[in-house]
């Protein structure tokens, strides 16, 4: 089991860290190797995503991300921000399903600013596609009117195969758990999204025993904070999808503490805690590292089929929150106050 490791810029080189120290604490055969990423592969070789680093990317059976993100770098092009990084590494390894979880521990259910009774027992799973729509649609860019005024424009497109592809992922997520899928789409308006919900009510007969729904992307983004518990695996596109996972994080009191999973049709993943690199806070050890250690029990999970190592990495975090123990972003008076390595020490313990 090789998994290539990269921290990137920010927090992500101490999050890491500790999601490593868990790994090597269950003491599989686990070959880790690390390469540098966004500002700190720009820094290193020049490039958001270097040839070494992708090449050992592709050379692995998993990858546990940090973050990427350098203010200092902005005044670059385009090209060489090292937000890039992430998108290279999701069109060139295929990371076209995204799983984000969004769920309320019941230790934390006092975090949310939502009420209790709206939040509590919360478990949703947003699948977002992850290699199209508008974020990679061509034709892209910005132009000079006749008038002489500026316009950028964006395209957002899907084809059929790109949608059928992450509604069967859909679909056999749903199956595994409730059996309800809500696909989100805005049909109302765009073409593209009529294209999405044909396909998906297509797709879905294929699955007989799963309820498919539909919902256009406004009321989602109500719904989620009107009444959360009505959804269980929600599909959607790209651009929704980063806007809705973002907006389901806030429900659970910390987006510290909510992982993803990249994944393409080979069980090959990108597991990354879904919050950025936080410059302003990197360096002083109070960054939550509960997402990246969850990203990987994840990566057990689905890429290693060790789903027995991912309960043991999961109920270790369980115990540590019900030992009253937090970091700065879920910290409430009467906890136990720790930082980055603490948190990781603790859930060593409890592992």
């Amino acid at each position: 089991m090789k998994i290539c490791v990269l921290p990137g810029d920010g927090i992500g080189t101490e999050i890491t860290a500790q999601a490593v120290r868990v790994l090597q604490a269950l003491e599989l055969k686990f070959e880790m190797e690390e390469a540098p990423i966004g500002g700190a592969g720009y820094r290193a070789l020049g490039h958001p995503l270097p040839e070494s680093t992708l090449a050992l990317a592709k050379a692995s059976d998993a990858i546990l991300f940090g973050a990427v993100g350098d203010f200092s770098l902005d005044h670059l092009p385009r090209e060489l921000r090292p937000e890039q990084a992430i998108l290279g590494l999701r069109k060139a390894l295929n990371l076209f399903a995204n799983f984000r979880p969004a769920i309320v521990y019941p230790e934390l259910v006092q975090a949310s600013t939502l009420k209790a009774e709206v939040v509590a027992g919360l478990d949703i799973l947003i699948i977002r596609e992850l290699t199209g729509d508008i974020y990679f649609g061509q034709p892209r860019g910005i132009r000079r009117l006749d008038n002489g005024e500026r316009e950028g424009f964006d395209t957002m497109r899907y084809a059929e195969s790109e949608i059928r592809r992450v509604a069967h992922v859909g679909f056999q997520a749903a199956r595994k758990r409730s059996g309800r899928l809500c696909s989100v789409d805005k049909a109302n308006v765009l073409e593209s999204s009529q294209v999405w919900r044909e396909v998906a009510i297509r797709v879905g007969k294929d699955y007989p025993t799963v309820k498919l729904s539909h919902m256009y992307v406004d009321n989602a983004a109500m719904q989620l904070l009107k009444n959360p518990r009505q959804f269980d695996v929600i599909v959607t596109g790209n651009m929704f999808g980063d806007i809705l996972s973002d907006e389901a994080s806030m429900l659970t009191g910390s987006i510290g503490m909510l992982p993803s999973a990249s994944l393409n049709d080979r069980k090959f993943g990108l597991y990354e805690p879904i919050h950025g690199s936080a410059p302003d806070i990197a360096g002083k050890d109070i960054a939550n590292p509960l997402a990246t250690i969850l990203s990987a029990a994840m990566m057990l999970r689905y890429s290693f089929d060790r789903a027995e190592d991912a309960v043991r990495i999961e109920t270790a975090v369980k115990k540590v929150l019900a030992l009253g123990i937090r970091t700065g972003d879920i910290y409430e008076p009467g906890m136990t106050k720790v930082g980055t390595a603490g948190m990781g020490d603790a859930v060593l313990a409890a592992l």
